[in-house]
């Protein structure tokens, strides 16, 4: 059971749904560790089916290198819906590939995700609704773990759109 936040972000992005899901899909050699401040490497550490995958994510330092560079071991899933919502939904696991590296301190999602939901009348717009509830590790001060956490979503929303952008263009 996790004792910290729960972080949710609603923004409406000006792209279609595909290509929102391009920049934020979580698959090795997406477009994710380009735009995203907060993903230094993302690596599949295995697949388990084309929806499932065991992931490992690695941040940078961050808030001016208060916090020590991060990795996540993740179970991640990924699903398209009929009315055309694209959902990654991930929480954290232990796997016998992935130990703790020296470099990183070790933290953990607990169930998160994101979704990104076509707007009914507006093709070129997306709504994309994200839930986070990270463990940092560490021994970090709730007030720096709390002050992080909202810049670095306003931080996503606000690189995301630039990358989409680019990507349109």
């Amino acid at each position: 059971e996790f004792a910290g936040n729960v972080y949710r972000a609603e923004g409406t992005v000006a792209a279609r749904p595909q290509q929102v899901w391009e920049c934020i899909k979580p698959v090795a050699g997406g477009l994710r560790t380009k735009w995203d401040q907060n993903v230094k490497d993302f690596e599949v550490v295995q697949a388990v089916s084309d929806a499932v995958s065991v992931c490992r994510t690695t941040t940078p330092s961050a808030f001016m290198k208060i916090i020590s560079p991060r990795e996540f071991v993740d179970v991640i899933l990924m699903r398209q819906y009929e009315d055309g919502t694209m959902l990654s939904a991930a929480t954290n696991v232990e796997h016998p590939l992935c130990p703790p590296q020296a470099n990183f301190v070790r933290g953990y999602n607990y169930p998160c995700g994101c979704f990104c939901i076509p707007l009914p009348g507006e093709p070129d717009r997306t709504q994309l609704l994200s839930f986070f509830q990270t463990d940092l590790g560490g021994y970090l001060p709730q007030t720096v773990v709390d002050s992080f956490f909202p810049a670095s979503i306003a931080g996503f929303y606000s690189n995301l759109t630039k990358a989409v952008k680019a990507l349109k263009a």
